[in-house]
């Protein structure tokens, strides 16, 4: 590989980093944007199991070459990074072979199809020294880091409870997708496809989990998962969330709460959110000028979304610094899931120590369902 995959203590590169992007569906719009928008990282190939998605993709993005194959490519060591955005199915076969190449990966989440799959890639990256990154965008955001440093520091207090909703709505048509809607395939409900991302941000909010107890419930869809899910998370620290994420929601939000001893903390929003999203109420009694300080956010706003996570993963990389905090600790999220599914099929409350335990839901998510459709 070239200087321009250095490790940790060598010298930076002088040219961007070399990006390919495998997988050219809607999401991959938002990794080329990330890339043009990062002066650490530059697209330089696509490829797409459809050859004319590939070439309308490059058209589109300023005309990087289009590769026949990811073994091709990953072979002429044209290339730095992979961003792989294809469906879950394929990701850890493709995110090892990277690996193993000497490419770092920026995957999108779902990251696999089960747990055993991720501990492969983050086990990959390890033995080569490389980086793997599951894009969990909405941990970024200026307004967001700011929550997240007032918890840590005790300034709100002790956390003690939390709710993380989901409530998002999709037709029966999306399950028409061959993909979805199967175990083989898409690994888990949206529990694993849409609720991550707010599990996620709960998590690295608050840290590390204790337990977890879940139900998976099919209320509505033609599918073989859940299309609705209920957990109690417990979290090392000793705060209680309720969790539910939902396919059925016509009026569609994504929120967070977080009360804490001295307040309540809330992001109320959809696909991304900003400083309009965040609010903090404080509890009867607080000092108003120790109010004033949790709301001195910073005066250039940046909001949640890929470009954020992207320029700050290349800058790390660029650099030889470790991956920010909004880019580690792939697992942690994929863990609450795959408890949530764990103890709905155990009908028992999952600890952190014994998850790996169940080896079946390590190998896949699979698990029964309670049916309610009518």
């Amino acid at each position: 590989m070239t200087d321009q995959t250095s490790r940790a203590g060598e010298a930076a590169p002088t040219t961007p980093l070399r990006a390919a992007i495998i997988g050219t569906g809607a999401i991959a719009d938002a990794h080329a944007q990330a890339l043009r928008a990062t002066p650490d990282g530059e697209l330089v190939a696509v490829l797409d199991r459809h050859l004319d998605h590939a070439q309308a993709f490059a058209d589109r993005w300023g005309g990087p070459a289009v590769a026949d194959s990811l073994e091709a490519l990953l072979a002429t060591g044209a290339i730095d990074v992979l961003h792989i955005c294809t469906p879950p199915g394929v990701h850890a076969e493709q995110a090892i072979a990277a690996l193993d190449a000497g490419v770092h990966v920026v995957c999108e989440k779902p990251a696999a199809l089960a747990l055993d799959e991720l501990d492969a890639m983050t086990d990959a990256a390890s033995r080569n020294d490389r980086r793997l990154a599951v894009v969990f965008q909405q941990r970024t955001g200026t307004a967001a880091a700011n929550v997240k440093g007032l918890l840590e520091s005790g300034a709100l207090g002790r956390p003690l409870v939390a709710t993380c909703q989901t409530l998002w709505y999709r037709a029966p048509e999306y399950f028409a997708v061959p993909w979805r809607g199967k175990w083989a395939t898409e690994g888990g409900g949206p529990t694993l496809g849409l609720g991550i991302h707010q599990i996620d941000l709960l998590a690295w909010l608050l840290g590390d989990w204790a337990s977890v107890n879940g139900q998976l419930w099919r209320l509505a869809r033609e599918t073989e998962m859940e299309d609705v899910s209920t957990a109690t998370v417990a979290f090392e620290n000793g705060v209680v969330a309720s969790v539910i994420t939902s396919a059925l929601s016509p009026r569609e939000t994504s929120s967070i709460r977080i009360d804490t001893e001295l307040a309540t903390v809330t992001v109320d929003h959809l696909y991304g959110h900003g400083h309009e999203h965040w609010r903090i109420t404080p509890a009867p009694g607080v000092d108003p000028a120790l109010v004033d300080t949790w709301s001195a956010l910073p005066a250039d706003e940046e909001p949640s979304g890929h470009d954020p996570l992207v320029r700050d993963i290349y800058r790390a990389l660029a650099t030889g610094a470790p991956l920010p905090s909004t880019a580690t600790d792939p697992a942690r999220s994929f863990e609450i899931v795959t408890a949530i599914y764990s103890s709905a099929t155990s009908g028992r409350t999952v600890e952190r120590a014994s998850l790996r335990d169940d080896a079946d839901r390590m190998r896949s998510l699979e698990s029964p369902i309670v049916d309610l459709r009518r």
